[in-house]
C-alpha cells in the first residue's frame, strides 16, 4: 500500500514536469511580451500562427523532406543495429572489445570534435554539402543508441527459441521472424524512435555537413530559439512536439499490426 502511494507520488511529479513545460509553451505561443513579475502575459498576439499559417506551403514541404530524411535514418539504424547487436551477442571473433568500444565512440566525443573532423573528411569524399551526406552523418550518431537498446534486448532474449525452431525444420531466416523479432519488437520501435528524434532534433551536424543547402525542421527552428523570440520558438516548439507524437504515434500501430500479423500466421490467433 505504501508502495502504491509512492508511485502515485512520483508519477504526479513526473507529470507535473512534462505538462508544465508544454503549458508555458502554449501561452508562449500566443504572447508577444511577458516581462516578470507579472504573473499573466502583457501583451498577447497571433504572429507566430499567423506566420506559420502564411508559409503553410513551405512548411508542409519542410515537414515531410525532414520525417523522410530521420525516418531512412531511423530504418537504417534499427537494421544496422540489429545486425551488430547479434553479432556482438552471439559470435566470438577477433578485437570484439575493440569494435564493440568503437560502437561507443559517439557517445563520449564531443559532437562539436566529431562535426569538425567529419566535415573535412566528407569535403575530400565530396560528400558534404548533400543529403547522402547528411544521412551518414546522422547514421553515425543515431547508430549508437539503437545498438545497445537492440543489444540488451537480443541478451534478453537469447536464441534459444530460433534454435527450436529450426530443429522444427524452419531455415535461420524464418525462425528468427517466427520467433525472435514478434519478441522483439517493442526493443526495436524503442530504437527506431530513438533514432528518428535524434535525427529529427539535429541541428549542428545538419547545418555544418548540409552546408545550409540540406533544410530541415530543426534547422528553421533553431534561430528562434537562439534569438530570443520566444513567441515564434515556443510555437515552432509545438508543432515540432505535435509531428514527434504523430510519427511516434504511427510507429506504434504499425508495429501491433505487424505483431498481430505474425501471431496470427505463426500461432494462428
Amino acid at each position: 500500500m505504501k508502495n502504491n502511494k509512492i508511485n502515485k507520488i512520483i508519477l504526479i511529479i513526473m507529470s507535473i514536469c512534462i505538462i508544465l513545460p508544454i503549458l508555458n509553451l502554449i501561452i508562449w505561443s500566443f504572447t508577444e511580451r511577458w516581462a516578470w513579475p507579472d504573473l499573466l502575459p502583457q501583451t498577447y498576439s497571433l504572429r507566430a500562427i499567423n506566420e506559420i499559417f502564411s508559409r503553410k506551403s513551405e512548411m508542409i514541404q519542410l515537414f515531410i523532406s525532414s520525417i523522410l530524411l530521420s525516418f531512412v535514418v531511423a530504418i537504417l539504424s534499427v537494421i544496422i543495429g540489429l545486425m551488430t547487436a547479434r553479432a556482438f551477442v552471439f559470435y566470438d571473433f577477433k578485437f570484439k572489445k575493440q569494435l564493440y568500444f568503437s560502437t561507443l565512440l559517439p557517445f563520449l566525443i564531443p559532437s562539436t570534435v566529431f562535426a569538425m573532423g567529419i566535415h573535412v573528411m566528407f569535403i575530400k569524399w565530396g560528400l558534404s554539402n548533400s543529403i547522402l551526406g547528411v544521412i551518414i552523418v546522422h547514421l553515425i550518431y543515431s547508430l549508437p543508441y539503437a545498438t545497445r537498446l537492440l543489444m540488451d534486448g537480443t541478451m534478453a532474449i537469447g536464441n534459444k527459441l530460433e534454435e527450436q525452431a529450426q530443429v522444427l525444420g524452419a531455415t535461420q531466416l524464418q525462425a528468427f521472424t517466427k520467433t525472435t523479432l514478434p519478441i522483439l519488437s517493442p526493443v526495436i520501435l524503442s530504437s527506431l524512435s530513438m533514432s528518428y528524434i535524434i535525427s529529427f532534433s539535429q541541428y549542428f551536424l545538419t547545418l555544418l555537413i548540409g552546408g545550409g543547402k540540406v533544410k530541415t525542421f530543426a534547422i528553421v527552428m533553431f534561430p528562434y530559439l537562439s534569438g530570443g523570440d520566444r513567441n515564434m520558438a515556443s510555437t515552432y516548439s509545438l508543432v515540432f512536439l505535435g509531428i514527434t507524437i504523430i510519427i511516434f504515434s504511427i510507429f506504434q500501430v504499425a508495429v501491433s499490426k505487424i505483431n498481430k500479423n505474425i501471431s496470427r500466421d505463426f500461432y494462428g490467433v
